[in-house]
């Protein structure tokens, strides 16, 4: 039997692609096997929204080539679509851009059939939403569903826009059925992705909320939760229709990326630090202890250390219950590589550093706020004689229990960033 390995690099999308691309050699059956053990075919899913993670990428193909040279290799994903001659190398046997990916299986048959190597990047503007199933996602409560592709912000840090193509959207039906048969494959909790979440339906009429009813509406499905949105998706309607949801988890991630009016301007947010806040606001007004996670990058260029300390300061104010850091990253092609002010890697990581300090005491100030007060857990993995799960808020929490199951537990006690609790009998 023939054998497959894969490795991602970047984002819960990427992932989800990975998996799609797998299941299709496991249909004509192949059997994945660990990437670190002896396979025919290694999969490579690259990401390109950082240098880091054009250097990971590179290394890695280069990596397998040299260990592996009587194997065949797949590139796919980001910087496959942005770089195709870069990741072309002797030995590839198919490149991959981000469509064509559902053909992945049948390429690379192509490719080994006529002894050649494929290249399948096209127009990525052109590309309408690729059909892809996904079966199978990490452990066995949690399922990733990709919903929408592509965007259309132009931030000025960001080359996204350029590799993954215009905004477009699952279709509706197609949509519902997923959930159903997620849900009747013994999923709990369906998250729902994109690359730009905020615009899901545009192409098509649907609309977000309607995504998250046909979720809710799976029969075993007991938790939605959602992906990266953008502030302005957060309305007074928005926002109540989010509480009337019983389903729907009380975890919002935010995008805020600075602080700083000024920065933001600079790097093409279409929203302003007040209208941010407004936005977390409206969210808590409705839900009070819901979770508000976040991403920043520090040391965007000519980002003074006055802009510094705004951020850090609005970080603060909003209370934010996570923050995931980032420092800037060049990305040629883009406006912000061609900005004056570009600081030193020192810099970013000593203001990456200051950022993250923060984060992780807000983080524990939020979590330390569910002691005495009973969630509901849904529980993933055995842990020490204990079973550890998330809250709707995303908070880690260990008790006794099993895996697979929701339990309302009382929250005993918070250690660091983990609650500890007792699981009850359902109310």
């Amino acid at each position: 039997m023939n054998t497959i390995a894969a490795y991602t690099l970047g984002c819960k999308v990427n992932q989800y692609d990975t998996e799609a691309m797998l299941e299709q050699f496991e249909a004509a059956g192949w059997r994945r096997v660990d990437f670190a053990d002896e396979a025919d075919v290694y999969l490579i899913n690259t990401c390109t929204v950082t240098g880091t993670g054009d250097n990971k990428s590179m290394k890695l193909i280069r990596r397998i080539l040299r260990e592996r040279p009587q194997s065949g290799v797949i590139v796919a994903g980001c910087l496959a679509q942005r770089d195709a001659d870069r990741v072309s190398l002797p030995g590839v046997r198919l490149v991959i851009g981000t469509a064509r990916r559902s053909e992945c299986y049948a390429l690379y048959s192509q490719a080994v059939g006529e002894g050649i190597q494929l290249r399948a990047v096209g127009d990525i503007q052109k590309a309408g939403f690729e059909p892809m199933r996904v079966t199978r996602h990490e452990g066995f409560t949690r399922a990733y569903m990709k919903i929408q592709e592509g965007c259309d912000r132009y931030c000025a840090y960001c080359a996204i826009p350029y590799v993954r193509g215009r905004p477009r959207s699952m279709p509706m039906d197609r949509l519902t059925d997923e959930a159903n048969a997620l849900g009747e494959e013994g999923y709990k909790e369906i998250v729902l992705t994109g690359i730009h979440l905020a615009s899901f339906g545009r192409d098509t009429g649907a609309t977000l909320p309607q995504a998250i009813e046909a979720a809710a509406g799976a029969e075993g499905v007991l938790r939605v939760r959602l992906g990266s949105l953008e502030p302005v998706t957060v309305t007074e309607d928005f926002a109540r229709f989010c509480a009337d949801t019983p389903k729907l988890a009380r975890q919002f991630h935010l995008s805020l990326q600075s602080g700083s009016g000024t920065v933001l301007r600079r790097m093409n947010r279409r929203y302003t630090p007040d209208e941010y806040l407004r936005a977390v606001d409206t969210l808590r007004k409705h839900m009070p202890l819901c979770a508000v996670t976040t991403d920043v990058i520090c040391g965007f260029p000519g980002e003074t250390e006055e802009e510094f300390k705004e951020s850090c300061g609005f970080v603060e104010k909003a209370q934010l219950s996570r923050v995931h850091v980032f420092p800037y990253s060049r990305r040629s092609g883009t406006r912000a590589d061609k900005m004056p002010g570009q600081l030193t890697e020192a810099v970013k990581r000593d203001r990456a550093r200051e950022l993250i300090s923060i984060g992780n005491r807000l983080e524990q100030a939020y979590v330390q706020r569910f002691v005495g007060l009973v969630r509901e857990v849904l529980f993933e993995t055995a842990q020490d004689g204990s079973v550890e799960g998330y809250t709707g808020e995303y908070v880690r929490t260990r008790a006794h229990g099993n895996p697979g199951e929701m339990r309302p537990v009382h929250m005993d006690e918070a250690q660091g960033t983990l609650l500890v609790g007792t699981a009850l009998r359902d109310r």
